[in-house]
């Protein structure tokens, strides 16, 4: 990924309609559902990323992999949560519901801050590219964040 993210940042932008937008995000999310090997191989090599089409549809893919990663996480740390809790008194019970009001904070939060992002590139051809790759990262960081509270849990 580091071949289109330096490559990206390295570009200016020329003004795309939302209409164009839309199409490029549509396509994206289109490509990205389609099947895949076992291995989950990634659809174009992002390494070898020249095009801005290209570049988005990676910077799409690695979002796509940071949040399969964040849905494991998530899994793993509402189990431990939902542990933590079931050995509290009822009274003091509460940890489940506490992280599922965090993570819809986290979400808003998420989408905000990368569309914000979005405008520093705004209607360029790098605008849907820089708000993947804002969503990748803001998703690394939340996953590591709850691998993190799973820790702290002791589990």
């Amino acid at each position: 990924m580091k071949g289109a993210r330096g490559l990206l940042k390295s570009m200016t932008s020329t003004a795309w309609s939302r209409s164009t937008l839309a199409a490029v995000a549509a396509l994206a999310l289109c490509l990205l559902a389609a099947p895949v090997s076992a291995e989950d191989e990634p659809i174009i090599k992002c390494e070898d990323a020249v095009t801005q089409s290209e570049m988005t549809l990676c910077a799409v893919q690695e979002h796509a992999a940071e949040d399969k990663k964040l849905n494991a996480q998530w899994a793993e740390t509402k189990k431990a949560v939902a542990e933590w809790d079931a050995n509290l008194d009822a009274h003091q019970r509460g940890a489940v519901d506490a992280l599922l009001k965090a993570q819809r904070a986290w979400i808003q939060y998420r989408d905000g801050q990368c569309e914000v992002e979005g405008f520093s590139v705004r209607g360029g051809t790098l605008e849907p590219a820089i708000v993947e790759l804002c969503l990748a990262e803001l998703t690394r960081k939340r996953t590591a964040e709850l691998k993190a509270l799973v820790e702290g849990f002791g589990n």
